[in-house]
């Protein structure tokens, strides 16, 4: 019979025993880098001179791509990052000026990669390969992607020792074997706080040695225009050979500055008719929480599943009735 594994809780180790299990699973995680099953496909990537050519990791369904690829947009244009294209042909027609130029993405999420597929160039080349069977990477200018997220976060267990804490490390194999000047990763607020933050630390640690100077902050989305409150640890790592020093950018909205976006700015026309809506199971602690914001609000954060979705802003409010649990 084969030995059940055992996982640790985070808030039941001590420090010693913290760093400990941490470097046992990264030894354990480096087995896979000379792996057997590795696959090459980089032969045909769309490179450009005149752009910063992009590498992207646990792309998801291209969340994070777009937002540089309107950053680049504005950069290389000048145009404002809130201008509205009238449908996807113009946009289409304005990504491709954008100063960054993505070749290739990576996620083992099937959906998310269809997803992927329907709303990026075709150029692009998707790989839906376990990044762990990755032998290699190409030369880029940047790196950058949202490492997986469950283990830190703090709707779950927190365990010190989940594997998902660790793929990370293929992250560092990547911008080892790409040598980019930039890398910019973006995970949950709870990786912060994980082992009473030493996991955090290892993180940090790990991303300094592969030659980068690290920078990071927690930020929260709706400081910067955005209908939703959303906190992201941001890491952005400068290579070690290039005189610069990155600064996050100073918050527009929120106390003292801009009123917060709120659902009525960016959503207001589907008040009276919503349009397409969810159908399925809830999470079956949806009732644990609050989950409507009013219309003069920002939204709670939008989670990747359904079943955990915010409600209409339109009726009634939520009334809590006690210890996690609302009506």
């Amino acid at each position: 019979m084969a030995e059940k594994r055992v996982f640790h809780s985070s808030q039941n180790l001590s420090p010693e025993e913290i760093k400990r299990v941490l470097f046992e699973k990264i030894s354990e995680e480096k087995t896979f880098f000379l792996s057997p099953k590795a696959k090459d496909k980089f032969s045909h990537l769309s490179f450009k001179k005149d752009r910063v050519n992009v590498i992207s990791l646990f792309s998801g369904c291209g969340g994070l791509d777009l937002g540089f690829e309107l950053a680049g947009v504005v950069a290389n244009k000048g145009i404002s990052a809130f201008d509205k294209f009238k449908d996807k042909n113009e946009w289409e027609s304005i990504r491709e000026k954008s100063l960054f130029n993505i070749v290739y993405s990576n996620d083992i999420f099937e959906e998310a990669n269809q997803t992927y597929a329907k709303n990026f160039p075709s150029s692009i080349f998707r790989d839906n390969t376990d990044i762990r069977l990755i032998s290699d990477f190409p030369e880029c200018d940047l790196v950058l992607g949202g490492f997986p997220c469950p283990g830190f976060s703090e709707a779950g267990p927190r365990l010190i020792d989940d594997k998902r804490n660790f793929l990370y490390l293929h992250f560092i194999k990547c911008i080892v074997q790409s040598n980019p000047r930039v890398f910019v990763a973006e995970n949950v607020s709870g990786m912060m706080t994980l082992g009473n933050g030493e996991v955090f630390r290892q993180i940090v640690q790990d991303f300094s040695a592969a030659g980068y100077k690290v920078f990071y902050k927690l930020l929260n989305s709706a400081e910067y225009g955005v209908p939703e409150i959303r906190e992201r640890v941001i890491l952005v790592g400068i290579r070690n050979d290039l005189n610069y020093n990155f600064s996050f950018p100073e918050a527009t909205h929120g106390k003292n500055k801009k009123s917060f976006v709120s659902l009525r700015d960016a959503i207001g026309d589907l008040e009276e008719n919503p349009g397409e809506y969810f159908v399925g199971s809830f999470s079956k602690i949806f009732m644990s929480r609050n989950r409507k914001k009013g219309w003069n609000e920002p939204s709670f954060t939008i989670q990747a599943s359904g079943r955990q979705a915010p409600l209409h802003p339109s009726g009634s409010p939520m009334i809590k009735t006690g210890a996690d649990n609302f009506i």
